[in-house]
């Protein structure tokens, strides 16, 4: 089971949306998947249908040792995809592992349990922050997903980012690698956001997934509707996108190169 990452500490920037759409993407071509909300806010669990009262076992519980991590997964309205959902439990997780040990490793241990051939990938949908969650889902990953918006002070933040992401391949997770950026939220009517793709294509080179997301009506539509924008509405732009980007996320899976540059890290 591979396990991507998706985070940036930046919030808004089209996490979520990526989590949702691109593990339907995934599903919808024959993957078997399962996502972790890992956000207190709960977003990609309502964006999957999953109501509040069906979240008896959240990724709090399972994070922490209470239930074990079949015990926390729930099927959603796609076939072939999975997911822990999240409750507001999870804001208090932070404080309540200082008293594990091991506490940036617990949710690396949980996946290790996972049954043999269940999933094919784990998409970890990471809370817009660079604390003790998100260095959890560091750890546990085996490939990281940035979303950046095309908007300005998209760049902000990433040399932080990317300064986590060493410290936690030297000292927890070697293996861990950057699967690539996805560009969200991108105008082709405005200006500024051709500007801002050429500007981060042009720092990350090859990093930057040719694929584009673009601002979308459908796309922020759909988690109203508790579904995903692919089922929404398959045929919108937003659809496609996704799609087209879930085809460049399995062949950079399979082409066993790295896209972790060290001139990124610079």
């Amino acid at each position: 089971m591979i396990r991507i990452a998706i985070a940036n500490q930046k919030g808004g920037v089209g996490k979520t949306t990526s989590a949702i759409n691109l593990s339907t993407a995934l599903a919808a071509i024959g993957w078997r998947v399962l996502v972790i909300d890992f956000d207190p806010q709960g977003n990609a669990s309502t964006g999957l249908g999953i109501k509040h009262e069906h979240r008896r076992v959240s990724a709090y519980q399972v994070l922490t040792g209470e239930a074990a991590l079949t015990e926390g997964v729930v099927k959603t309205a796609v076939p072939g995809l999975e997911i822990i959902p999240a409750t507001v439990d999870l804001s208090g997780a932070e404080i309540d592992l200082l008293s594990i040990g091991e506490r940036t490793h617990r949710l690396a241990h949980v996946l290790d349990t996972a049954p043999p051939d269940r999933w094919d990938a784990c998409l970890i949908d990471c809370p817009p922050s660079l604390g003790l969650l998100t260095v959890n889902a560091l750890v546990a990953a085996h490939k990281l997903m940035v979303p950046l918006q095309c908007e300005f002070f998209a760049l902000e933040g990433l040399s932080q980012l990317l300064t986590t992401i060493e410290r936690v391949r030297s000292r927890f997770n070697p293996s861990l690698s950057i699967l690539g950026v996805a560009l969200t939220m991108y105008d082709r009517r405005n200006r500024l956001s051709d500007q801002v793709a050429d500007d981060v294509r042009e720092v990350l080179g090859r990093v930057v997934f040719n694929t584009t997301i673009p601002r979308n009506v459908r796309l922020s539509e759909a988690p109203s509707h508790g579904i995903p924008a692919l089922i929404y509405d398959h045929r919108c732009a937003g659809s496609e996108a996704y799609m087209a980007l879930a085809r460049e996320v399995i062949d950079r899976l399979s082409s066993k190169k790295t896209f972790y540059q060290s001139q990124v890290s610079a």
